[in-house]
């Protein structure tokens, strides 16, 4: 571990030289992509150098318990007490921080919320959990376009589509994907009674066209004029896009823009992302064989999270995670449930990184 710590103290250093180099600092797409590359690295290097500094002043305090002076001997070993507990704890983070990254953490995501079973009541909890989400993006200051929404008649969402972009975006929000289960007293119950409803989230990392190969030959674009919220042009205009993918029937519309040209720009976006979601299911799967996890599996047909509102209460089953503030958590206070998934994933991606093999 400390070999590779090292070599990428002297990676981090020899990227801090390049940056003052006017060469590079004239070429901005490489400027970016060291500075990129240097940012990345800086918090192993700083805590790496944390460690370094507490084991040295370790064994400058040991050095000082041969000394002849009973007062400097005790000064020692008060120093010892402080800093020996921390040396193990920064040597944790520091295993945590060499953990495999996973190289999708920087990306942007599409996200799809769609009502399940529950009819009228969970496309009405779709729309309150894609509102959650609006709420949380607003706190990280991420940009979000909606790309496709389908109302349903009573005010809530059958369906809706739309990108988030911002910083590590997937990083936080890729443990939402699965099934959403809310329990409550729906407004159109008379007498009372608790109803379970469901929805389903699928958050997708959005690839870049150098991440999927999508062939022309292999699409089939229709257009069909819009329906919905837009002005005189709705139905008027063939400006919705459908674009059919024929090798795996994946099918994509978008009608949010009155242009065409953009809402085929959206929509490639979206296909993009759904056969990057294909590829990466199918090495998931392949690796699953090996190792197993019980955060992050992406199997949208699990249920993750109940929502209690009777209660107040929301449970994530994937960690048994319970919390007595549903009614923060539905004002996109969603900070301390991803928390404390990320942290579990973490620590299950440490044992299987030390299990024997």
């Amino acid at each position: 571990m400390f070999d590779k710590l090292d070599q990428l103290e002297s990676l981090y250093e020899d990227l801090g030289r390049q940056m003052g180099d006017p060469a590079l600092l004239s070429d901005q797409k490489r400027f970016q992509a060291v500075a990129k590359q240097h940012r990345d690295l800086e918090p192993t290097v700083e805590k790496f150098r944390e460690y370094r500094k507490l084991r040295d002043s370790i064994a400058e305090a040991k050095a000082m318990l041969a000394d002849a002076d009973t007062d400097v001997r005790a000064m020692a070993q008060d120093e010892l007490a402080e800093l020996e507990p921390k040396l193990p704890l920064v040597e944790e983070d520091l295993k945590v921080l060499l953990l495999p990254k996973d190289l999708n953490d920087d990306k942007n995501i599409v996200i799809e919320v769609r009502a399940g079973t529950g009819g009228d009541e969970a496309s009405l909890f779709a729309a309150e959990v894609f509102r959650m989400y609006l709420r949380f993006a607003e706190q990280h200051r991420w940009k979000v376009e909606v790309l496709s929404e389908s109302p349903s008649e009573v005010g809530g969402l059958k369906e809706v589509t739309a990108i988030f972009e911002g910083d590590k975006v997937y990083s936080q929000m890729k443990y939402e994907s699965g099934v959403h289960r809310v329990q409550r007293v729906p407004a159109t119950e008379t007498q009372g009674r608790v109803h379970t409803s469901a929805i389903t989230v699928a958050v997708l990392p959005e690839a870049e066209e150098v991440d999927v190969k999508i062939e022309n030959k292999d699409l089939r674009i229709d257009t069909f004029c819009s329906s919905g919220p837009g002005g005189q042009s709705v139905n008027t205009t063939y400006s919705a896009v459908r674009i059919t993918h024929l090798p795996t029937n994946t099918v994509v519309s978008c009608q949010d823009e009155k242009s065409q040209i953009k809402n085929r720009e959206k929509a490639m976006r979206v296909l993009r992302s759904r056969l990057y979601e294909v590829e990466m299911e199918r090495q998931h799967q392949a690796m699953a064989a090996q190792r197993k996890s019980q955060v992050g599996s992406g199997d949208r047909s699990e249920k993750i999270r109940t929502y209690n509102f009777p209660q107040n209460r929301l449970t994530d089953h994937r960690i048994g995670l319970t919390n007595h503030q549903l009614n923060m958590v539905m004002e996109g206070m969603l900070q301390p449930t991803i928390d404390a998934l990320i942290a579990h994933a973490t620590a299950e991606r440490l044992k299987a990184e030390t299990a024997p093999a």
